[in-house]
């Protein structure tokens, strides 16, 4: 439904983004909301930590409050995907 990728460079202006950090906000299939935090070096698998919310505000308002989380830690908003449920 809803995915915010944004990236952190490291060194230089010129550099590759070196660190990413996702969120995702989906339906699942037991009716619930799930957020999931995806970070780490690009190139790796990563870590990830999956939240169940019963609503969807309860899930994008968490999900805001970890991508400002990310911003104020040096990341940018690289890319912003929103599907509307089908």
């Amino acid at each position: 439904m809803l995915t915010l990728i944004c990236h952190r460079v490291t060194g230089g202006a010129v550099a590759a983004p070196t660190h990413f950090y996702r969120v995702d906000v989906t339906y699942n299939l037991f009716g619930e909301y799930t957020v999931i935090r995806e970070w780490g070096q690009v190139g790796s698998r990563g870590r990830n930590v999956n939240a169940w919310f019963a609503n969807l505000r309860d899930a994008i308002l968490v999900a805001d409050q970890f991508h400002r989380r990310a911003t104020d830690r040096g990341y940018c908003l690289t890319e912003k995907v929103f599907a509307p449920a089908a």
